[in-house]
């Protein structure tokens, strides 16, 4: 870490929830420049990298290519695999898989009336796939793969010698949305420091703390690789993270606890006794609760009435002036 972070502290990471798939990450306080440094190479490695699971082909029955009908279904081919591409997907094994749609009622056909394997669940049921018409039916084999980033069809021309296969762009990443903004943060007299503001949304099929997590391990796993030896260059001017937090943790131990301070106003007083107090130097109701009877009778202008009027006061909220 910049050796800063000595001076600042270590940079703290806080969550909000938006949602289930949907989290604002916020990181600081980090160094001059490296919020856009850090946010710009994890928002990279999230879209391209973070591993989903896609629709890569399907067969329909008598079908050859996209752009043919089917007797008795509402929507063209083209249609079809149009609305195959806004199902989410989630898959636990790398290898392919292959679901089946079959259809033969008349009504509407939506993505929970595919029948899917072990390893492939659906994540939007209710997404529609096309409208069955009285006496029509349709069968499909889908494909589905799990993978990275996005595949056109061209390059995935290894699939497109198998007879009446339709093969489709692969949108295989499970991020719906990442963003990240940069501001100024303060430290002391410091204000020229940066803090981070991630904002990761996915299609359920991960987390966005797993995603964050992901995207760490991976761009770790490349750094790594400019000094495999794990040797130190110039260690003076690097701060070793595990000193940085026990140097915390001593400061804080060592730090005066701060006294809590609730005005004596809120007692409500008459004017005269709480001039009183207050031109004595007592101010709140902690201050208040520690003084004994004689001191508060030697104030100027305190008299029997008012060391009345603040007992029963006091009492009303289970407290009690300090013992002679």
């Amino acid at each position: 870490m910049h050796q800063i972070q000595e001076e600042i502290g270590l940079p703290k990471l806080k969550t909000n929830k938006l949602g289930e798939f949907h989290t604002i990450f916020t990181l600081g306080p980090l160094p001059t420049g490296y919020g856009v440094t850090l946010g710009n190479a994890l928002r990279r490695s999230l879209l391209s990298s973070t591993p989903g699971a896609s629709i890569t082909a399907v067969k329909l029955d008598g079908i050859s290519h996209e752009y043919s009908t089917i007797k008795g279904v509402k929507e063209s081919v083209l249609d079809i695999t149009l609305n195959l591409r806004a199902i989410s997907f989630k898959k636990s094994t790398k290898e392919p898989s292959w679901i089946t749609l079959q259809a033969n009622k008349e009504g509407k056909v939506y993505a929970k009336d595919i029948k899917t394997t072990s390893d492939v669940e659906i994540l939007t049921p209710d997404a529609y796939i096309t409208t069955i018409d009285k006496g029509g039916k349709i069968h499909m084999e889908i494909k589905i793969e799990k993978g990275v980033g996005y595949l056109t069809t061209a390059q995935r021309e290894k699939d497109a010698t198998t007879p009446n296969l339709i093969i489709m762009d692969a949108i295989y990443t499970p991020i719906k949305k990442v963003r990240y903004d940069v501001e100024p943060m303060r430290v002391g007299q410091m204000t020229n420091l940066d803090k981070l503001t991630l904002e990761i949304e996915t299609n359920g099929s991960i987390t966005p703390d797993e995603a964050l997590r992901f995207s760490s391990n991976l761009l770790q796993s490349y750094f790594g690789l400019f000094n495999k030896e794990g040797l130190l260059v110039e260690p003076d001017f690097i701060s070793n993270p595990q000193k940085v937090l026990e140097h915390q943790q001593q400061t804080e131990q060592t730090k005066p606890v701060k006294e809590s301070y609730t005005p004596i106003e809120i007692l409500g007083f008459s004017p005269r006794t709480l001039n009183a107090l207050i031109n004595g130097g007592i101010g709140s109701i902690e201050q208040l609760s520690k003084c004994t009877q004689a001191k508060l009778a030697n104030l100027r202008g305190f008299g029997k009435k008012a060391l009345n009027e603040v007992m029963n006061a006091l009492a009303e909220r289970n407290i009690q002036l300090t013992e002679e």
